[in-house]
């Protein structure tokens, strides 16, 4: 029963690939998608499949992220269902969670008196759509000790995650932390591999077991992927891959079945913002079958303003929150939050821009990602030149994505002068 299930996110990492977006906020709390913040996905598959006890196991920079649960998640405490925040609270020492595994090991309190069947270990920091009791179903199916979601990719990318040998039943055999070489493949599935997700279904017996015998291994690094999981392979232990391609939503369009992004660095998360903007997006934040809640702003309509030859106020294949006035300016496949204002003569593609930013007259800005309330001053050039942009203290990632971060102050440019001939 959906009752006995108890979810604990993962929600305390630094994120340090996805600086400067996580200079003072944990890497789960990140804008993402004009409105949503990235632990929203992961809540809203638990709600939307009907589990509704859940624990947010919080660490690092976790004031916005503690805020905006806070505020969008209440759940109604007489019908026993709950989205609750946990701080790390060295109940058991003096140490943060040093891994995964110990995360959860600090609180087996929860667990001891939540008396689940199941626990739901998932992390918080992915977007994708999942219903989550098909995973239950299979893990029962199998009479599974643990169940390990997976998503099939290509052998070329396999470096990049944690990789799981499987038999044809797609039974556990060994475990490859981002291999580069004798990398596994899917049985009868040459050039591919199978990466996990880092969500897990475990009984609740077997957890609070290996994470006893875990936490006495004083060589462990304490991360389920390293340590707990290859020891219970290692034990025999009814290890499973649950085959994330084969999950289905409602409405879900062919093409977004198996959509699962880590926008664990700048690059990627630039490109998994950039997937929503296509006319037909392979992540589709419309089906109101499956619908994706978060905090909503009291804030206007978005309003678009002037319509004069060169000062026209208009957005293409582009998301725009609620509160953003568009007076004069462009925007090319852009995705904007709440409260963003874009100034006459101005010309912004291919970018982000977080709360409250402000994009001042005649500026242009191409594939940059503008943190929370930063001001652009009029006829400044932002994407354009890697090493102008880096000079000005902006990072620049490695596929060319520019971050203005949050707090940012930008020096006025001067208007470029007309040169006519005589």
């Amino acid at each position: 029963m959906k009752k006995n299930v108890l979810v604990m996110i993962l929600a305390g990492g630094e994120g340090k690939r996805l600086y400067p977006l996580t200079l003072d906020r944990a890497k789960p709390a990140v804008p993402f998608g004009g409105k949503y913040r990235i632990i929203d996905f992961v809540l809203n598959n638990f709600i939307n499949s009907e589990y509704y006890k859940i624990k947010i196991l919080t660490q690092f920079k976790s004031d916005s992220l503690n805020r905006h649960v806070a505020r969008c998640w209440p759940m109604p405490p007489f019908l026993n269902q709950f989205v609750d925040l946990v701080p790390a609270q060295m109940r058991l020492g003096q140490e943060w969670y040093r891994g995964t595994a110990d995360a959860i090991y600090q609180n087996l309190n929860i667990i001891e008196d939540e008396n689940p069947s199941l626990v739901a270990v998932f992390g918080g920091d992915h977007v994708y759509k999942m219903d989550v009791s098909q995973m239950v179903d299979y893990h029962k199916m199998q009479a599974a000790d643990l169940s390990i979601a997976a998503i099939p990719v290509p052998i070329s990318q396999a470096s990049e995650f944690g990789i799981i040998e499987v038999d044809s039943m797609f039974r556990v055999t060994g475990w490859q932390e981002k291999p580069r070489h004798n990398i596994r493949e899917i049985p009868g599935r040459p050039g591919w591999a199978l990466a996990s997700m880092g969500n897990y279904i475990f009984n609740r017996t077997v957890l609070v077991e290996e994470l006893l015998l875990d936490a006495a291994n004083e060589q462990s690094a304490h991360d389920f992927g390293k340590n707990v999981i290859a020891d219970m392979i290692q034990k025999g232990r009814r290890v499973f891959v649950y085959d994330f391609a084969t999950n289905t939503v409602p409405a879900q369009s062919p093409i977004e079945q198996g959509y699962w992004r880590d926008v664990g660095t700048i690059d990627a998360y630039w490109e998994a913002n950039m997937d929503l903007v296509t006319p037909s997006p392979i992540f589709n934040l419309y089906n109101r079958e499956w619908p994706i809640k978060t905090f909503s702003y009291q804030a206007p309509p978005a309003k678009y303003v002037f319509d004069q030859e060169e000062r026209r106020g208009f957005a293409t294949d582009s998301i725009v929150a609620d509160g953003c006035i568009i007076s004069g300016g462009r925007l090319i496949r852009c995705v904007l939050s709440p409260f963003c204002r874009i100034n006459s003569y101005s010309l912004v593609e291919e970018s982000i821009l977080m709360h409250g930013v402000h994009v001042g007259r005649h500026a242009k800005i191409r594939r940059a990602i503008i943190d929370k309330g930063v001001e652009i001053p009029p006829h400044s050039r932002i994407g354009y030149d890697r090493a102008e942009d880096e000079a000005r203290g902006f990072f620049v990632s490695e596929g060319g994505v520019t971050v203005v971060p949050k707090g940012a102050i930008l020096s006025s440019q001067p208007e470029p002068v007309e040169v006519r001939s005589l």
